[in-house]
């Protein structure tokens, strides 16, 4: 995940109208595949196998990614790097005050003083 990219997903179950936007791993793109084979004549059955979720709950707990399908938006390709609950705060908290000191420091109107 870390190492991916916005085009590192797969829309799969488009034919069914029932879109989902998951992490292209070796069950994804074989299941886009088969997709793709059928065209008009897929079902979910035909895929059922690949994208269930006993399957991706097994794959999880094993660490295995490639092991089932995940859901993953565009913004994998965000991701630069896995730090602790702590450390994100202490980066969001950083982040935020920043932005706030820069915007309202932006907003201040120096007078020159007649005293």
């Amino acid at each position: 995940m870390v190492e991916g990219n916005e085009t590192d997903t797969v829309l799969m179950l488009r034919k069914l109208r029932n879109t989902s936007r998951v992490f292209k791993n070796k069950v994804a793109k074989a299941a886009a595949a088969i997709e793709k084979e059928k065209g008009n004549d897929f079902q979910f059955s035909d895929v059922a196998h690949l994208v269930n979720g006993k399957r991706g709950r097994t794959a999880e707990k094993n660490g295995d990614a490639d092991g089932g399908i995940w859901t993953a938006g565009q913004v994998v390709g965000l991701i630069q790097d896995i730090p602790t609950c702590q450390e994100l705060m202490d980066q969001m908290i950083q982040e935020a005050e920043e932005t706030i000191q820069d915007r309202l420091s932006k907003m201040m109107v120096v007078t020159s003083s007649r005293l």
